[in-house]
């Protein structure tokens, strides 16, 4: 699979997840924490999908698949234990224009979801070949150093691009941009000492 990385809007994104085990309550919780609108279609529940459906807005259905239960999602999980219906699942999402990913084997869909580590609004994915532990190894070693320092320097720049931008100073931010995000930038931020810097451009 050749991949492009893209990032999607949870709160804009309809999933539906075939599967009611461990892993589909894994990546239901990950959706419902991008604020994505979720259902959940299997016969069988696990403790997990019911303990978050308690505490979520999302949709269990208790049935085996059929096409229809796509309907409107525009993100199609097969996490079923069953090659079977993954295989299904990845067929009939395909033929409806669907992204689909297959967690017991991603080649069979068109899109992965990767490890993901979230500082604030920094983002950070990464896939590996299709090795998701080694994924999620590059990915924890990532978040030891993208910290809350991250989050906090992104959310002041955000805001100074804000500040900046309704007062129609662009060419202030251009400078600002030039300036702060330089080769220096990480050095700044983990040092504590982007704070000092961002102060000037207020």
């Amino acid at each position: 699979m050749s991949l492009y990385p893209l990032m999607l809007d949870g709160a804009a994104l309809s999933a539906v997840i075939i599967g009611g085990g461990a892993v589909a309550a894994r990546k239901a919780s990950a959706l419902l924490a991008a604020g994505a609108r979720v259902r959940v279609v299997s016969p069988s529940i696990a403790m997990e999908l019911e303990t978050l459906a308690r505490d979520s807005s999302i949709e269990i259905i208790r049935d085996r698949y059929a096409k229809r239960h796509i309907g409107d999602a525009g993100l199609v999980i097969a996490a079923t234990d069953d090659d079977t219906v993954n295989a299904e699942v990845a067929v009939d999402a395909k033929s409806l224009g669907r992204l689909v990913n297959v967690t017991s084997e991603p080649s069979a869909g068109n899109c992965i979801t990767p490890a993901v580590h979230r500082a604030g609004e920094v983002v950070i994915a990464v896939a590996a070949g299709g090795v998701p532990s080694a994924a999620a190894r590059i990915r924890d070693d990532v978040a030891r150093r993208v910290d809350g320092r991250y989050a906090a320097a992104v959310k002041e720049l955000s805001l100074l691009r804000r500040a900046l931008l309704e007062r129609d100073e662009r060419e202030r931010w251009s400078s600002a941009t030039a300036a702060l995000l330089d080769d220096d930038f990480c050095r700044r931020v983990e040092s504590g000492l982007f704070g000092e810097a961002l102060a000037e451009w207020r």
